[in-house]
């Protein structure tokens, strides 16, 4: 047949050509998503990684989506360098920096944070004088103008915005005071703790909204671990993950149990990661009520944030 050709199409052995194509080209993408899903604990008072060092604090390093997360910064720099470098952990390439609050324990570290990125940028807590830095309106304080000029602040003219400085002048820091999507499904969780010794303090956590359900980092749960879940919830109901300090270091037994039942029962949270002052009793609670969905999270550890749920 001169001048024709022929093409004889089979629907079944194309698709499958097709199938096993996309296949092919989306095993790398679906690869390289899951290996950036994950938290490395890179500060805590116990684990038993070699060469890092334990102490008091807080400090986890995240990867998802593309992003290269750090949450809080332990508390002592030269301590935070040691690990960071044992773990292979460049700070120079973070895309951001989560602080959940303003304690010694999770701050500590910032001096070698910014001595290798100076300019990252930095979410934290937004405090009337805090540590981080802030501003107030010049409203806030009762005046005077029956005083002469020199008894009065800015001689009687005040600027409308009080700006007040940081522990850290340099800093790129950006502060928030209510719940932000800093990301693509990248959420800061902001609360204010009403707990005795910690009254009025302003914690964030991180929630990451992952496929299988919301990814919680937090740094000590001053405001309730219960409250950050249920706040977490109200963007995505499943709990998937939970990972850093519950605050439960002192509780008593009754208080721990309550606690654990919110979150297994109540809350419904899939998998548990506690670490930093959760407390020694509560790791023993937690492992019994979670069982094979209790994830060890000492310091060093890597732990992946994708996983099917399973009992």
């Amino acid at each position: 047949m001169d001048g024709y050709f022929c093409v004889i199409f089979d629907p079944a052995t194309t698709l499958t050509l097709i199938t096993f194509t996309a296949t092919l080209l989306a095993a790398p993408i679906a690869s390289a998503a899951a290996a950036k899903a994950r938290i490395t604990v890179l500060y805590d008072a116990f684990g038993k990684t070699t060469g890092m060092q334990h102490d008091w604090g807080y400090s986890a390093f995240i990867e998802y989506a593309g992003k290269r997360i750090l949450f809080d910064t332990g508390n002592n720099p030269d301590i935070l360098e040691r690990n960071v470098k044992a773990r292979g952990i460049d700070l120079s390439k973070l895309d951001f920096v989560v602080m959940s609050h303003r304690h010694g324990d999770h701050m500590g570290g910032m001096s070698y944070l910014l001595s290798v990125n100076p300019r990252v940028k930095i979410y934290a807590p937004k405090e009337g004088f805090g540590v981080y830095g802030a501003d107030l309106p010049s409203s806030f304080y009762r005046k005077d103008p029956s005083l002469p000029p020199e008894q009065r602040y800015y001689d009687g003219s005040p600027p409308q915005v009080m700006r007040f400085g940081s522990a850290w002048p340099g800093a790129n820091f950006e502060l928030v005071d209510k719940n932000t999507e800093i990301g693509a499904g990248i959420h800061l969780i902001a609360l204010v703790s009403d707990k005795p010794g910690t009254l009025e303090l302003r914690e964030l956590s991180l929630s990451i909204d992952t496929p299988e359900g919301m990814a919680i980092v937090v740094g000590c749960s001053h405001p309730g671990i219960e409250r950050i879940v249920a706040a977490a919830a109200s963007i995505n109901p499943r709990i998937h993950f939970i990972a850093g300090g519950f605050h439960l270091v002192a509780s008593s037994d009754s208080d721990i149990e309550k606690i654990v039942t919110a979150l297994r029962s109540t809350l419904k949270v899939e998998y548990i990661a506690p670490g930093h002052c959760t407390g020694e009793p509560a790791f023993a609670a937690l492992k019994t009520a979670f069982g094979n969905r209790y994830r060890y999270a000492g310091l060093g550890t890597t732990i992946d944030l994708l996983f099917s749920p399973q009992e």
